[in-house]
């Protein structure tokens, strides 16, 4: 089967569930096409544990199914490749560490975190699923195995090259069904004195940046400090630092380490714990969510309703316009997308099989709308549109129209 719904917490196995958002269905987000094609649509429904406070979908999507074709890659994202500079000096830094660690990266894609650490003079690994991904990293000289990360794997590795002085996962915790598995792996890799970093979309900074499109099939889980402290101390590791990051519209990233280690904990941990909401001040805080996104989905769509006669291009191919188009129901209004990450230009979007161009398109046919999908970065996109005349759309965090080119 492509899919199966999952009925218990991924952390803590209760049952006590509850639908705290439905975005209806969707297809898989990145699954752009070459041609167009008939898809399936999957639910895209989240729910809370009332035991644990742990948010979650509960729809999982075979990970062959979505990932060993995988298009997504970390040089196509703007701004990341020099955030992972940065990660990388932060994290040495606050580790001290100098030379001659063993690095692995888990989901490493392109191998762009690990070159840094490799620049330091560290040793590095990858694991990587997507086999064109790996093996062009591996090209690249960042040694990657193809691979799901999983026990085996990590025999594998501590096999080759030892226990990891520090393994790192960025953006992929929350895409795994199976945690314990996967932390199961972990401990074999990791060293007694290792040190386990996980970056993600932080729950919290997602409500309140209204950055709802980061949910989709991918992302089976939504991070908070609280029940991922929880249930690592069932593990025998505990939560050592945290720091905050702007990515991905407000990340977190976690240190933990071995609680028989010599690590202390940083008052970060304390100052991130106690913000955290309960069980029904978080289930208050998704309905207010729900509110609005609604509302802003109906501020566009009357919008879009009253130019009905208007060309409306979408700018932005990414897995969060899916969600987007989806629930906004945008695919009734767009003629095309436009994107500048060359693996999207010249396929049709997922499920609707909408045209993607390169933006170079806007210069010769001209749009009427330009709806920002990929509005977290709009003052780049608005720079990169300047000379053209038309009506530019944002639909997040709140609806907001710009007029350029003396278009009125």
């Amino acid at each position: 089967m492509d899919c199966y719904t999952r009925k218990d917490c991924r952390l803590c196995g209760s049952s006590n569930l509850d639908l705290v958002l439905s975005l209806g269905s969707s297809p898989l987000c990145d699954a752009y096409v070459l041609q167009p094609k008939s898809q399936e649509y999957f639910p895209l429904d989240v729910n809370l544990c009332e035991d644990c406070t742990f948010v979650q979908i509960d729809t999982v999507v075979n990970p062959e199914v979505i990932y060993r074709d995988y298009l997504y890659k970390t040089t196509s994202s703007f701004g990341l490749d020099t955030h992972f500079l940065n990660y990388r000096d932060e994290v040495c830094e606050y580790l001290s560490y100098t030379d001659n660690k063993l690095v692995v990266d888990i989901g490493s894609n392109d191998g762009t975190l690990l070159s840094y650490f490799q620049n330091n003079n560290h040793r590095v690994i990858g694991v990587e699923p997507a086999v064109e991904i790996a093996n062009a990293a591996t090209s690249n000289g960042i040694d990657t195995f193809p691979n799901f990360f999983d026990p085996d794997t990590a025999r594998l590795i501590v096999s080759k090259q030892g226990e990891a002085d520090l393994v790192t996962v960025n953006n992929l915790f929350a895409n795994i069904d199976d945690l314990h598995e996967f932390m199961n792996a972990v401990d074999i890799l990791l060293d007694s004195d290792g040190v386990f970093v996980v970056e993600s979309s932080y729950l919290y900074k997602m409500i309140q940046n209204m950055v709802f499109d980061f949910i989709y099939h991918e992302h089976l889980s939504y991070l908070a400090a609280r029940p991922l402290q929880t249930f690592m101390k069932k593990i025998g590791m505990h939560l050592i630092n945290v720091d905050e990051c702007n990515t991905k519209g407000g990340s977190l990233r976690y240190y933990f380490a071995r609680m028989d280690s010599d690590w202390s904990v940083n008052d970060t941990v304390k100052d991130v714990l106690d913000a955290e909401s309960s069980v029904d001040a978080l289930r208050q805080s998704f309905d207010n969510f729900a509110v609005e996104i609604k509302q802003q989905r109906d501020k566009l769509r009357d919008f879009l309703d009253s130019f009905k006669d208007q060309k409306v291009v979408g700018y932005g191919a990414s897995a969060t316009s899916t969600t987007l188009i989806s629930y906004f129901g945008l695919y009734d209004y767009l003629h095309y997308l436009v994107d500048d990450n060359i693996a999207k230009i010249n396929t049709y979007s997922p499920g609707y099989n909408i045209p993607v161009h390169s933006a170079d398109k806007l210069l010769t046919e001209s749009a009427d709308i330009i709806i920002v999908l990929a509005w977290r970065f709009r003052d780049e996109i608005l720079k990169k549109i300047s000379g053209l005349s038309c009506r530019v759309v944002t639909p997040l965090p709140s609806f907001h129209e710009t007029l350029i080119g003396g278009k009125g």
